[in-house]
């Protein structure tokens, strides 16, 4: 048999190979002074969406792999550049993200000289990523590639870092022998569930709640959690990273749990007799955040053993939450009494939808435009598929309020929360998913630490609207500056006035906006706008006391 053999000019052609092999289409980032990677790309046909900073280029990337489910590339040079994308290597982690981090490094020859910005990134990257490697011999590029496109994509998916120094980088590979594949994965929809301590706590519970986390994303096809909820007779609540990955018009959907539930889903947390926490992190929003966790069993499942926590009592599955739920439905009986459960889910639910239309009235009464008003404008004049990609700050927090906004698909921060996150993260979701309506709900200091971002990949990658809730800075530092009661003069977390200024341009659309008469019409010539392909930037300034209610309900912030 002749043996396959195939010759590159140099690294980064070997590896976009490997890329096109896997359907990689997208690369986003700051390269190196080098730039044979653009060339790489440029002749197998892949884009490159720039960037201006290193984090911004690592929330693009995020942002793409968690809409679409598919690897992201991000692109980075040496030294400063590898730190400067480490709060984005955070946020990768933290949100499970498949991301391939392809970095330049300071030449083998030369390790130890202390030539120009080298560092050992290696020992940088590692505690935020899957699997960090540096690549010492030609030889080993192509074997090393196929190492980092299986670790990013698990189970469990995160960030992937692949450093290429410059003496293996220009070097010529020779792969011999067929091109090395990823695994295939084994599907195991129909594997029936173990009797065990977690199913006889399912069968057994009469007020459950079903809790689906961010690990669902993409593992949700034909609604099997929705029809686990409806065969249990539960709740249906997800974390704030888990909303999109079920439907929130489903009649059993009560909204984000903990910190951002509404006070008629908390009085459904507190007496409920069951936790079933799907593919999530009982993280600190969920478990402190409003009404106290309540003390009844959990049963946790995760395919990551990280994501269960030893912290509840309770049984712990180690899988597939996706097969999990497929399993324990079969399992369940057909007679379960939860009849009165489920009528007080119902009634949880009009009383939020009414707590809603009193926001409504209340705001209607009000000069200026309230939040609320902003988001119901929002779903009203929005079309379908779309995503909503959101920040963590103050007062954009109130896109994760139960049923202030409903329905769609929804791309948050983890809980590192990190500044710009969503700001920039939204135009790799609109290049993950192009046929999609994407807007960006955030902060004004959020849209800061992107524009720069925002303004150059308008012209080519736009179609995006933002939305920029405009209080002068950072709310929540001055919400608790003001709560200590520090002197604002000397801690300006917040300055009135002029909203921040935009960079101008013909694929830019700006608006501010104070008139409520003409906020649905502002807001539909800026859907039309992105939907021509140009950026939208909606300037909206707003009270300080304007706050969601669940938040003021759990004080953490002044009242």
């Amino acid at each position: 048999m002749t043996q396959v053999s195939k010759r590159y000019v140099d690294a980064w052609s070997a590896i976009v190979d490997l890329l096109v092999a896997n359907e990689v289409d997208t690369c986003f980032g700051l390269p190196a002074d080098d730039l044979e990677l653009l060339r790489a790309l440029d002749a197998a046909g892949l884009d490159l969406v720039p960037c201006r900073d290193q984090r911004n280029a690592m929330y693009m990337a995020t942002g793409y792999a968690l809409q679409s489910g598919r690897l992201a590339v991000c692109a980075l040079g040496k030294g400063p550049a590898v730190t400067h994308a480490a709060t984005g290597l955070l946020e990768a982690r933290e949100s499970c993200a498949p991301v391939l981090v392809l970095a330049a490094g300071a030449p083998e020859r030369r390790r130890g000289s202390g030539g120009f910005q080298e560092l050992d990134q290696v020992a940088v990257t590692v505690p935020l990523v899957r699997w960090a490697h540096r690549v010492g011999h030609p030889d080993r590029v192509v074997p090393a590639t196929v190492t980092a496109l299986t670790r990013a994509m698990g189970p469990p998916p995160g960030p992937v870092y692949l450093e290429i120094p410059d003496d293996v980088r220009t070097a010529e590979i020779l792969v011999t022998g067929p091109r090395p594949t990823l695994p295939e994965p084994l599907v195991l929809e129909s594997v029936p569930v173990t009797p065990g301590p977690a199913l006889a706590a399912i069968r057994a519970s009469r007020r459950p709640v079903v809790l689906v986390g961010g690990g669902m994303r993409h593992r949700n096809d034909d609604g099997v959690v929705e029809r686990f909820a409806e065969r249990l007779g539960a709740a249906l609540f997800t974390t704030a990273s888990g909303r999109g990955a079920v439907d929130e018009h489903h009649p059993l959907f009560c909204g984000a749990a903990g910190l951002y539930a509404a006070a008629p889903a908390r009085e459904l947390w507190s007496s409920c007799d069951l936790v079933v926490s799907l593919a999530g992190r009982l993280e600190e929003t969920v478990v402190e955040g409003g009404t106290p966790w309540p003390s009844v069993p959990v049963v946790q499942v995760n395919v990551d053993p990280g994501g269960l926590s030893a912290e509840f009592s309770g049984p712990r599955v180690l899988g597939d939450a996706r097969h999990a739920v497929l399993g324990w439905s079969r399992a369940l009986d057909d007679d379960r009494t939860t009849e009165v459960w489920v009528n007080e889910i119902a009634v949880a639910r009009k009383a939020m939808s009414l707590d809603v239309e009193a926001e409504l009235a209340h705001a209607a009464t009000l000069p200026e435009i309230r939040i609320a008003e902003l988001l119901a404008a929002l779903d009203a004049t929005a079309s379908e598929p779309r995503v909503l990609v959101q920040e963590n700050g103050l007062q954009d927090m109130w896109s994760y309020g139960f049923p202030f906004r409903v329905g769609g698909g929804s791309i948050v921060p983890s809980e590192q929360t990190p500044l710009g996150f969503g700001a920039a993260a939204a135009i790799g979701v609109k290049r993950a998913a192009p046929d999609h309506e994407v807007t960006a709900f955030i902060g004004d200091g959020a849209f800061l630490a992107a524009r720069a971002d925002i303004a150059v990949t308008a012209p080519a990658y736009g179609g995006v609207l933002y939305v920029v809730l405009c209080n002068g800075g950072y709310g929540w530092l001055d919400a608790q500056r003001s709560r200590l009661g520090l002197d604002a003069e000397r801690h300006p977390f917040v300055r009135s006035g002029a909203p921040p200024p935009v960079v101008d341009g013909p694929d830019i659309h700006c608006r501010v906006l104070r008139d409520k008469a003409t906020l649905t019409n502002e807001i539909l010539a800026a859907r039309r706008f992105c939907a021509q392909g140009g950026t939208a930037v909606l300037m909206v300034p707003v009270a300080p006391g304007d706050i969601l209610p669940s938040l003021r309900d759990a004080e953490v912030v002044p009242q």
